[in-house]
């Protein structure tokens, strides 16, 4: 296989075409665009209700094994498995993707326009900023944090006399309750506990959390239109009043002037990749924390103009995937039709008990040698994220993305085992090399895949209780023995039910790093216990979210971050970004 040049220097070297001629080559009318400069446009709303009559086309999610520090390629599969579809087979096809958060970009992983010559570009306007909608996410949670204790303030300063000045009913929000936290898109772990004056008399403990954990963020990827995204918004819950009840953003005013800040962030954002098939960027909601997919509306616009709509889901089988089927198809009423679970030999070398991998050093010889044992041995965590996708009825394709060193032995029994843990087909991949070309076997897969018989159902009913929701993800997706709570999380629990929050689904923050809680349980656990240390309710979005172990909800920068490397040359063009 030959070598490849750097990521950046591929995209800036791509033939990009104008946006417009993108929008008209996929079907998107003309009067459905907002340019933003010559390669890339919001599509408005308008286009959901022009295409609602159109039938859909068919509905792929990409997923991984357990991510490694040598990385996976999900996203640039999803990149050139649409390449291969749209430039290559003769298909309509779109990829669906999270923008990217500049915690990451500038911290540890880089960016995530995929890599090689399947890639979304503009790299660089993908990767930073894009169109504002993340830092649009972060004004409307800010404004609502700001309501909150603005209000607490002047009730707290008129007394008895508020409801007859402002003409606004006392909340009496309980300042203990408090669960809405300040958001911001940056690696910042000095800011993840903090303390804040409500007034000169009076101080709290708070907190920051990163954007694209937010709930807001969720909001947006779930909302199916704009009236829906003002009515989560609403729903919002930051508190209790001293009398127990939910106090919300529409209870503080607030949702109203949080939906206009988000009026265009709404709008997904059209861009292409390197062989100039259509791509939709749009919500970017962590999948270990969050629920970790793009948005709802840039998926139903795109499945009414293609034969075949790729997204992506965050992270492996047991977040991003888990939560795509049990959150965002509840709430989009759409069926996916396939899965790719991406892996690599490397990966599963890892897994199987291959040699730690350090930043910055040279990979150790097993992992650039054959190695069979290794490998047979990993695989058993390839074989758990096949059962996970099949125990939701859907037919799984394994993407092999071969490296340089992978050798044909190696490759082979990956593919043999993923056949026998139920896989419809397992193929190598080199779409990174050679863009769509590497992966039109890939796409001749999937595309038999999506012939297949679908028996996609849920793991639980929403009616469950939240404890025996919880059991059931941990058990069937984890494979937990059972689960535990501390005694915040039991109250939690009970106080959720008692609020009427019993009927929304799960949404499991856990280490992204392992299936289990812990991320020092490697490969495939067995015989753990899940911990649930607390819960949240994000009543907007429409889930509740279980923390399970350590969770970082505001990442921290390494001691080399990727933003020392980034720079701008005489000529003004941005260097040293990944």
């Amino acid at each position: 296989m030959q070598s490849v040049s750097s990521d950046l220097d591929i995209a800036r070297a791509a033939s990009l075409k104008p946006i417009r001629e993108i929008a008209r080559e996929a079907g998107i009318h003309a009067d459905w665009l907002e340019d933003y400069g010559r390669y890339k446009a919001k599509v408005n709303l308008d286009a959901l209700h022009a295409l609602a009559d159109r039938p859909n086309g068919r509905y792929v999610v990409v997923t991984a094994v357990t991510p490694t520090p040598l990385g996976e390629g999900k996203t640039v599969a999803t990149i050139g498995l649409s390449q291969a579809l749209g430039a290559h087979l003769g298909q309509r096809a779109f990829a669906c993707v999270r923008q990217p958060s500049m915690g990451p970009t500038f911290g540890i992983k880089g960016g995530a326009a995929g890599g090689g010559y399947s890639q979304a570009v503009p790299m660089e306007d993908f990767n930073l900023h894009l169109t504002g909608d993340i830092h649009a996410v972060t004004a409307a949670n800010n404004l609502l944090a700001a309501a909150i204790d603005a209000r607490m303030m002047h009730e707290h300063n008129y007394g008895e006399r508020f409801t007859e000045i402002t003409g606004q009913p006392h909340l009496d929000i309980d300042p203990d309750t408090i669960t809405w936290n300040r958001v911001l898109d940056v690696n910042d772990r000095a800011l993840r506990d903090i303390e804040i004056s409500r007034d000169h008399e009076t101080r709290r403990a708070t907190r920051f959390d990163i954007t694209v954990a937010s709930e807001v963020m969720a909001v947006l990827a779930l909302a199916t239109d704009l009236a829906d995204m003002r009515q989560r918004l609403g729903r919002i819950v930051v508190a209790q009043d001293r009398a127990g009840q939910a106090v919300t953003a529409e209870d503080l005013k607030v949702a109203g002037a949080m939906t206009v800040l988000l009026k265009d962030a709404i709008k997904p954002n059209l861009m292409q990749t390197l062989e100039n098939t259509p791509v939709l960027v749009h919500a970017g909601p962590f999948g270990n924390i969050a629920h970790g997919n793009s948005s709802i509306i840039a998926d139903r616009i795109a499945l009414k103009l293609a034969d075949y709509v790729i997204t992506e889901a965050g992270f492996a089988a047991d977040l991003g995937f888990e939560k795509f089927c049990h959150i965002k198809c509840r709430y989009s009423g759409l069926t996916p039709d396939a899965a790719v679970v991406v892996t690599t030999v490397r990966a599963l070398k890892m897994h199987g008990g291959g040699p730690p991998v350090k930043p910055g050093r040279s990979l150790d010889p097993a992992y650039t040698r054959e190695n069979l044992q290794l490998v047979d041995a990993g695989c058993a965590n390839l074989a758990h994220h096949i059962g996970i996708v099949r125990r939701m009825g859907i037919p799984a394709v394994v993407a092999i993305n071969r490296f340089t060193e992978d050798t044909d032995a190696e490759v082979q029994l990956v593919r043999e085992r993923a056949l026998a843990a139920g896989a419809h087909d397992a193929v190598e991949a080199t779409h990174h090399a050679q863009g769509g070309a590497g992966a039109v076997t890939l796409g001749r897969a999937v595309m038999d895949a999506c012939e297949q018989p679908n028996r996609f159902d849920f793991l639980y009913p929403l009616e469950m209780p939240i404890a025996d929701k919880i059991r059931t993800i941990a058990r069937r997706v984890y494979g937990a023995s059972d689960i535990s709570f501390s005694d915040k999380a039991r109250q939690q629990l009970d106080r959720f039910e008692v609020l009427g929050f019993g009927d929304l689904p799960i949404c499991m923050a856990k280490t992204h790093l392992s299936i289990s809680h812990d991320p020092a349980l490697k490969n495939v656990p067995a015989d753990f216990v899940l911990p649930v240390r607390e819960l949240r309710a994000s009543v907007g979005a429409g889930f509740i979210y279980p923390l399970c172990g350590e969770m970082m909800t505001m990442p921290g920068l390494p001691s080399k971050p990727a933003f020392t490397n980034i720079d701008i040359d005489d000529q003004g063009q941005v260097i040293g970004l990944h």
